[in-house]
């Protein structure tokens, strides 16, 4: 594998369990095979997802951290749960520094999110309000919050010292997709990870589907397989060249 740029380490901030396996899992499991550090932390338990008769948001918060943790060994990467309640995630200033503190214990060079300004990616849906609240809170944790010396005191009392972050990674962007990265060789083990989410999937095999997403987001580029963001630059690293939209 040449001219791919891959991270130290990555940060993946999410609402839901299955977010990111339906998202951009295919992203976290190549930069994980090619030795980044990849954390994911997901916000809320995805508790209320269910319409299974006798499930108790309690019952259904463990069978979905289970799930979560193991479709994140599948990909490689460690989880972090935030515990919060699925359906009314706010994008609260506790829950910013709580991002804040993360960014600056695991220093991620790069933060990969959803895209807060997308409310109707299509016309047979409307996007999540947990979705949107996540991506503004990761968002506005990466920049200023993680990076401010004078923000929080405290954090730096505790050795947690401001953290600039090289680049944030727009997944279901509103502006045009401007980066595309080329999971050909971890697509199945996208697919794998998105498996272990059985309680969301039923006997639905996601294989078809998600080759099918993925294969038309990789013609744009001339991959084979593909996902790709919006990336924004903080403080730009040298690196190797990669596909850029309208890129071959």
């Amino acid at each position: 594998m040449t001219n791919v740029y891959i991270p130290e380490r990555a940060m993946f901030i999410y609402a839901h369990p299955d977010d990111i396996e339906f998202g951009v899992a295919g992203t976290a499991a190549l930069w994980a095979k090619h030795g980044c550090e990849v954390t994911y932390v997901v916000l809320t338990d995805g508790n209320v997802g269910s319409h299974e008769a006798g499930m108790t948001a309690i019952k259904l918060a463990e069978i979905r951290r289970a799930e979560q943790t193991a479709a994140a060994n599948v990909a490689g990467a460690t989880c972090l749960f935030l515990g919060e309640h699925d359906g009314l995630l706010q994008p609260t200033l506790e829950l910013r520094k709580q991002l804040v503190r993360l960014i600056r214990q695991y220093r991620p060079n790069v933060v990969v999110c959803g895209d807060p300004t997308v409310y109707f990616p299509s016309e047979d849906y409307i996007n999540h309000p947990d979705h949107r609240a996540a991506a503004q809170l990761a968002i506005d944790a990466v920049f200023p919050a993680a990076e401010m010396h004078l923000l929080y005191p405290d954090l730096d009392a505790e050795g947690l010292q401001p953290h600039k972050v090289n680049y944030v990674y727009v997944s279901w962007p509103s502006q045009k997709p401007n980066y595309f990265v080329d999971i050909t060789e971890t697509v199945e083990t996208k697919i794998e990870a998105l498996r272990q989410h059985a309680s969301q999937l039923g006997d639905w095999d996601p294989s078809e589907r998600i080759k099918e997403w993925n294969g038309e987001t990789g013609k744009r580029v001339g991959f084979k397989y593909a996902e790709s963001f919006y990336r924004i630059t903080l403080k730009a690293i040298e690196e190797p060249a990669a596909a850029e939209a309208g890129a071959g």
